[in-house]
């Protein structure tokens, strides 16, 4: 049960010359009224119906309090709202907001809040493939991985011509006795390496993986099972595939190639490479020392690796040399050269994948999907996948939502900050539920446009 509210008052400077008191005795008030957008949001998309679809309850019914969806809905929401730990859930479990979210006011048991607490939802992310005497949810990782790409997909109305697919590793370090822990040299730390792919802002792909392997390790599966799963509902759609030079294996290359999908990775730079495009470094040195400002040229080859390439392909060279030292680079890609000219194919279509870093900075920093301290990686890999759909959740927001407001291309901390922390008075009749927010919010046209908007897509 919620704890008696404390009804000592604090006093403060004076203002005007009177007195400034404060205390814990407003009632059922929320901070969290905006969240009222998210559950308007899911109605529209239908994610957390289907995302508790790809569980299975073992539990009686008859001694159950909490739906697995009730249990989805809050941990989805809470990490949107911003409340990464499950003991958060402890104190979130009496907010009036969820409860509303929750669809249930009050507990069916004597003694229980409406939604559920950390040990329910420790359970529940603790849930295996098969159930046990302990862990009665069991949970499908094969149709959540499926749910990611539907929601993709259904986030368009017509089968746009061309897609570009963006993969990326990055380091998820780690602060316990994890399975599966590692020390990655590069990142200099033990961590995971988790695998992402995303479309523009669209979160296809969070595979969790161990840190010991190669940064492409099983990048052609999870590949051939997104490319096959949007195939089957656009057929003829070109795909592009992007990466660094860390994916530019043979083995994903000539998938690729196999399969009608165009590449364009980076690839490593080494002797080789650099003695092709000598000339014009040198030529970017002798502009840049003449205008004091960096200099670049461009150069395309047929290049192949020694022994780990399969068969020759085409190379663009980017010879800059900025200050006073050279910065050679290089991407491997399937274009032609008709499609996209060498300066054109570097600048406007290969650099634009660094966009992708910031949407992975939102899932790790603004929806804690680097909040992986359990033990085994089992439960982290579902950490995970409940941040990317709280990603998702909010990225529907935006898209739905927020599209002609100042936010549409607001990251998901922003919007959460401005449009979801709202101090609101919960007010409960017999007739209905009043949700009566801070009348100086500053963002209230945008609230309403966005309610506007879901509510017509959710029709």
């Amino acid at each position: 049960m919620p704890t008696e509210c404390n009804s000592e008052k604090f006093g403060f400077a004076r203002v005007g010359g009177r007195q400034v008191v404060a205390g814990f005795d407003g009632g059922r008030i929320s901070t969290d009224a905006g969240g009222l957008l998210l559950g308007s949001t899911d109605r529209a998309i239908n994610l957390v119906g289907r995302f508790a679809g790809c569980f299975t309850d073992h539990r009686s019914a008859a001694l159950i309090e909490h739906e697995v969806e009730t249990l989805i809905l809050q941990r989805v929401v809470g990490l949107a709202l911003g409340y990464e730990d499950l003991n958060d859930h402890d104190e979130l479990r009496h907010d009036p907001i969820m409860a509303v979210l929750s669809g249930k006011l009050e507990a069916g048991r004597k003694g229980c809040a409406a939604v559920a607490g950390k040990s329910t939802l420790n359970r529940l992310e603790l849930s295996r493939p098969e159930p046990t005497r302990y862990h009665k949810i069991s949970s499908d990782g094969v149709a959540i991985e499926a749910l990611l790409v539907d929601l993709f997909l259904e986030a368009h109305r017509c089968p746009p011509k061309q897609i570009i697919l963006d993969l990326d590793a990055t380091d998820d370090p780690l602060h316990g006795e994890q399975e599966g822990r590692f020390f990655h040299g590069y990142y200099g730390n033990y961590c995971y390496l988790p695998l992402y792919i995303f479309c523009g802002r669209h979160l296809l792909v969070s595979k969790l993986r161990r840190s010991d392997i190669d940064g492409a390790a099983g990048a052609v599966e999870e590949v051939e099972r997104v490319i096959g799963q949007i195939r089957r509902r656009w057929p003829r759609v070109r795909i592009l595939l992007r990466a660094d030079s860390g994916f530019a294996r043979d083995e994903l290359m000539a998938w690729c190639e196999a399969n009608r999908v165009d590449f364009l990775f980076g690839l490593a730079r080494n002797a080789r490479l650099v003695g092709e495009i000598e000339t014009e470094l040198a030529e970017a040195a002798e502009q840049s020392g003449r205008t004091g400002k960096p200099a670049r040229r461009f150069r395309e080859l047929r290049y192949a690796t020694l022994k780990s390439w399969s068969r020759e392909r085409r190379v663009v060279a980017k010879a800059e040399w900025t200050g006073d030292k050279a910065n050679p680079r290089f991407v491997v890609t399937s274009l032609a050269p008709a499609e996209a000219g060498a300066r054109h194919l570097y600048e406007e279509i290969y650099c634009a994948r660094g966009d992708m870093e910031n949407r992975i900075k939102e899932c790790q920093l603004d929806l804690f999907a680097d909040r992986t301290s359990a033990h085994t990686m089992r439960a982290n890999q579902l950490r995970l996948w409940f941040a990317s759909m709280a990603y998702v959740l909010l990225c529907a927001l935006r898209r739905i939502g927020l599209a002609a407001t100042q936010f549409a291309k607001a990251s998901c901390a922003t919007i959460r900050l401005k449009l979801l922390k709202i101090g609101a008075l919960v007010q409960t009749s017999v007739r209905r539920i009043k949700i009566a927010m801070a009348s100086a919010c500053p963002y209230q046209r945008e609230f309403a446009h966005a309610h506007a908007c879901l509510a017509a897509a959710a029709r």
